[in-house]
């Protein structure tokens, strides 16, 4: 028997009641991994919307709006607000539809075409974003900080059972402070976060569609670059990596934004690796929390690559060689075992 849900019988009465819209169905759409979830409305004329559910008490719908209206004044494309309902965190939305780059990426002769399009939408945003990015908050050196040390609270102690010593300490902590000193050096645009192939949708007029940018800042200009070309849910060889993001160097070049570029193919290239190594500390931490925390184990699959990726980058760059040889010494080998432990945890009784 399913269990009463009060949050979508409340929604559906606004659809049909206050707004007027009488769907013939509203079904879960997606959820992600904040207190948000999504619903699909069936109208009676064939059309669709789809519903987010933010209860109040947990998200602010506020950033949500606002980041919206930013990026479509700057001409790429998120989806149209149709209604709003603030005291009740419901916001009715256009519909997208069900296809994120994810599901079709590795369909033959696919991701070329795919990637194109999501780095000139990436292009446009950084380079007509300036004035928009003015008004959002800064990534800074407490933001960077504050993310990359989720990494041994929740990767570290949490998931893989290590007891740093005051040692290992004090090598991560040197490591996140050159590591975010060197992010800070990199020109400042605006940055969605989370620009990936969960967040990209496959549209039938082109697109992409871009989701989930409520929790844009002004931060360095590799940074979404790096959400997309070095995916945490998908893994592309080195080489055609470096192949696309040099086209999309040249597009930021000539669309008169060279000034964010770097002086060189090497230094844009470094800046890369740099900030995929922050953000891959985060979301090693952020992932292991969602499982311990938020009871959400399906993130555990996306543990070895992102740790992958962060290697990687560690074995390309001076600053972080300690650092890659700690997790190459205590991590990697812990990782497979801590997995199966917590899908252990948590499976049904």
């Amino acid at each position: 028997m399913t269990p009463p849900d009060p949050r979508l019988e409340s929604l559906t009465r606004w659809l049909a009641e206050d707004l007027g819209l009488r769907p013939q169905r509203v079904a879960v759409a997606s959820a992600d991994a904040s207190f948000r979830r999504y619903f699909r409305a069936s109208l009676p004329d064939g059309s669709t919307r789809v519903v987010m559910d933010a209860p109040p008490e947990h998200e602010d719908i506020g950033p949500y709006l606002r980041i919206a209206g930013l990026l479509r004044d700057i001409g790429v494309h998120v989806p149209a607000v149709h209604a709003v309902d603030e005291v009740s965190g419901f916001i009715l939305l256009e519909d997208l539809g069900s296809t994120p780059y994810l599901g079709v990426l590795r369909e033959a002769g696919r991701a070329d075409g795919l990637y194109g399009e999501a780095l000139r939408a990436l292009v446009a945003i950084q380079s007509r974003g300036a004035a928009a990015a003015a008004t959002l908050a800064p990534y800074d050196a407490a933001v960077l900080q504050r993310e990359m040390r989720l990494m041994p609270e929740w990767f570290a102690e949490r998931h893989l059972g290590l007891t740093l010593s005051a040692a290992d300490r004090g090598l991560i902590d040197d490591a996140f402070t050159r590591l975010a000193a060197a992010v800070l050096e990199q020109p400042v645009v605006f940055v969605h976060r989370d620009y990936h192939s969960r967040n990209l949708m496959v549209l039938p007029e082109g697109g992409p569609g871009i989701i989930d940018f409520q929790d844009a800042l002004a931060g360095p200009v590799a940074y979404d670059p790096v959400s997309l070309l070095k995916d945490c849910y998908i893994r592309w060889p080195r080489a055609q990596v470096e192949s696309w993001l040099r086209g999309y160097r040249g597009l930021l070049c000539a669309s008169g934004a060279a000034s964010l570029a770097g002086a060189d193919e090497d230094e844009f290239l470094r800046w890369f690796d740099l900030v995929g190594a922050q953000r891959h500390l985060k979301v090693l931490g952020i992932f292991a929390r969602l499982c311990w925390r938020d009871g959400k184990p399906g993130y555990l699959d996306d543990l070895p690559l992102t740790l992958d990726y962060l290697l990687d980058a560690a074995a390309r760059l001076p600053e972080l060689a300690e650092l890659g040889d700690w997790l190459r010494r205590e991590a990697a080998p812990r990782l497979a075992a801590a997995n199966a432990r917590a899908r252990a945890a948590a499976a049904p009784r």
